[in-house]
């Protein structure tokens, strides 16, 4: 186990050594930070004293070994377009983002889950192929499509929901929630369903197939052949079975929807990360693109971690094998 660990963690940090050193580049190749700060008109003397306070003078590997230092103390520098640290800019805006993908990916697995179920133990009924039908859908539909027709829908049409910002929020210490208030699951509510979509719909085709699989396995013919109810075939053997691969997904997914929330995000103008990211984009602000980039790594890397050991711990064939080979 402790092996396995030591592997899985060495893995990351390479991987994030790997992460830092593109959004390193970013500041080589991506324009001069230096002329962004002082503008078109500085004197040559302001760009070199600039470019000595900043360490833009020294060697490349110098300059490397300072970003890495910097970033692994979560320092990115200051926004080149608003003028405030980037760790603070990230801080203020990770709160909106991890709500939104946390809500969609606990819609995602509520209603997703039981659906592939259905779909599994009821396949060749009208809904179970109405069900593959809207999942193929989900799966085909662009996330900003899906996104606008919910707020034609539900807030242009209906008048249900909002359809921007973040509603009305708590502030805790640095961190600030909308899920303690009325108003901001009000908000929440179409950036939520939009971005659950897809995952709803993947988690659903996933469920379905891994359940039809082992349903045809050895070990469920010989509990129907105990006299086993289908209930606890069903779901004290199949469904837990089935859950396995699932979690891996599922885990990995949920970086996704941090990664990915840029659309939705810019759709709803949510105020998280990616609408940050957008808007560093459009103005070309570095800092605050390399630190996003080493986020949304690091935030992969931890998740990819934790459903390793967790795969690590609920299947035993793992454990077998790691131990046979040591």
């Amino acid at each position: 186990m402790f092996a396995f660990i030591l592997r899985r963690l060495l893995q990351a940090v390479i991987v994030m050594i790997s992460v830092a050193f593109i959004a390193f580049m970013l500041f080589q190749y991506v324009g001069d930070p230096v002329v962004f700060l002082l503008g078109q008109d500085a004197r040559p003397d302001q760009i070199a004293q600039l470019r000595a306070d900043l360490g833009l003078d020294q060697p490349f590997f110098v300059q490397f070994g300072h970003f890495l230092v910097n970033a692994a103390q979560g320092e990115f520098g200051l926004s080149l377009r608003q003028g405030a640290k980037v760790s603070r800019l990230i801080a203020e805006r990770f709160p909106a983002t991890l709500e939104l993908a946390l809500v969609a990916a606990f819609l995602a697995l509520l209603i997703g889950v039981p659906m592939g179920v259905y779909a599994a133990l009821r396949r060749g009924t009208v809904l179970s192929q109405v069900l593959m039908m809207v999942s193929l859908l989900g799966v085909s539909l662009p996330t900003f499509l899906i996104g606008i027709l919910l707020i034609l829908f539900f807030a242009v049409g209906l008048g249900w929901f909002p359809s921007f910002g973040r509603g009305e929020v708590v502030q805790m210490g640095w961190w600030s929630s909308g899920l303690l208030t009325a108003k901001g699951w009000h908000h929440i509510v179409l950036p939520a369903v939009t971005l659950a979509i897809f995952q709803l719909t993947l988690i659903m085709r996933l469920v379905r197939a891994e359940m039809l699989e082992v349903l045809r396995t050895d070990y469920i013919k010989f509990a129907r052949a105990r006299g086993l109810s289908n209930r606890a075939i069903h779901f004290g053997h199949a469904l837990k079975n089935t859950l396995v691969p699932v979690l891996t997904i599922t885990g990995l997914q949920l970086g996704g929807l941090i990664a990915f929330a840029i659309i939705t995000e810019t759709v709803f103008q949510w105020p998280g990360m990616g609408l940050l990211f957008i808007q560093a984009v459009t103005f070309a602000d570095i800092p605050v693109m390399a630190a996003y980039l080493c986020l949304i790594a690091l935030i992969f890397v931890v998740i990819n971690l934790v459903v390793d050991l967790l795969y690590f711990a609920v299947d035993p064939r793992l454990r077998i094998s790691n131990a046979g080979g040591h």
